[in-house]
């Protein structure tokens, strides 16, 4: 005992390394690190972590636990407020893609996201990598009035990580699924939809049953009439137009055959899809997404956070 007490002191205390200390002591480094660890089943070592004022540890933990989630970023928020959890939860996305974007990195972005919007504005300049395209996954014409936004979204993201933007040029709702058909004829549709298998990182808002604002003011929405008819079928809320009832499981039918952009099963098969997302408005929409299981990084405000957990 006194033996691993010594090693924890030249490791934890003098800060020496393992292969530093094995000829100090005379021992083999395997054994050194065999006596690192039976110091802290021994409690003669115990490692404490205070989290630094801001951050929610405990609720990030309680997240991952519950759905699944392989991250979970809860951002301060000084209201729960939409306005305030937007400005938050975008900072927060826009730090997390500059700390963990890959070079060569295929990225899917969906259209008409206010969050997302606010994550493209806090970024800067990328200069450590370089991201290979940035796709946008969900039709992004709409009402010239918020047109900018979708398609700055894509453009402006692709220049931040030095990409190739690739922008879809279609509706994200068409008026019908034979529409739909003659808009995947288009060479250009079809390419950027081709590159949809491709994406390593979806970057997604979560929408509830009702549009927000932007959505609705761009067209690419249902009517009311369609709305009340999903919500009849259960529908709580939606990724890309696609839409999924309490439970997480999808709610399929003809409206699907007039979405333009990502589909779940393609969602699924991206190997990390970041949802952006968060206040009281949305808590069910995100509870019933995270349960489907296409999200598996989450980035909320605490407020949310709670009520989620």
């Amino acid at each position: 005992m006194r033996l691993i007490a010594r090693v924890a002191q030249l490791y934890y205390q003098e800060r020496l390394k393992q292969s530093e200390i094995a000829p100090l002591l005379h021992i083999s480094q395997a054994t050194i690190s065999r006596l690192l660890q039976k110091a802290e089943r021994e409690g003669i070592v115990r490692i404490t972590i205070s989290a630094p004022r801001g951050t929610f540890p405990d609720l990030e933990a309680a997240l991952r636990s519950r759905y699944g989630l392989s991250e979970a970023i809860v951002a301060e928020c000084f209201e729960d407020r939409e306005e305030a959890v937007l400005a938050a939860i975008g900072t927060a996305a826009g730090h997390y893609l500059e700390t963990t974007l890959a070079d060569g990195e295929v990225i899917g972005i969906s259209s008409w996201s206010a969050s997302l919007l606010r994550m493209v504005d806090s970024i800067s300049p990328l200069k450590r990598v370089r991201a290979e395209r940035v796709v946008q996954i969900l039709g992004g014409i709409g009402s010239p009035s918020v047109q900018s936004h979708a398609t700055q979204l894509t453009t402006r993201l692709a220049a931040l990580t030095g990409a190739e933007a690739q922008l879809l040029p279609a509706q994200g709702v068409v008026s019908s699924s034979a529409a739909r058909l003659v808009m995947l004829g288009d060479s250009y549709v079809r390419a950027t939809m081709n590159h949809f298998r491709r994406v390593t990182s979806a970057l997604v808002g979560v929408g509830a049953l009702q549009p927000s604002v932007m959505l609705a003011n761009s067209g690419n929405t249902f009517t009311s009439d369609e709305l009340h008819d999903l919500e009849a079928r259960g529908a709580i809320g939606d990724i890309c137009l696609r839409f999924f009832d309490s439970n997480g499981r999808p709610v399929d039918g003809p409206l699907d055959e007039r979405v333009i952009g990502m589909n779940v099963d393609e969602l699924r098969a991206v190997p990390r899809v970041v949802a952006v997302a968060g206040s009281d408005r949305k808590v069910a929409a995100i509870r019933s997404c995270l349960l489907g299981g296409c999200i598996n990084v989450l980035i909320t405000d605490q407020f949310t956070a709670r009520k989620l957990v």
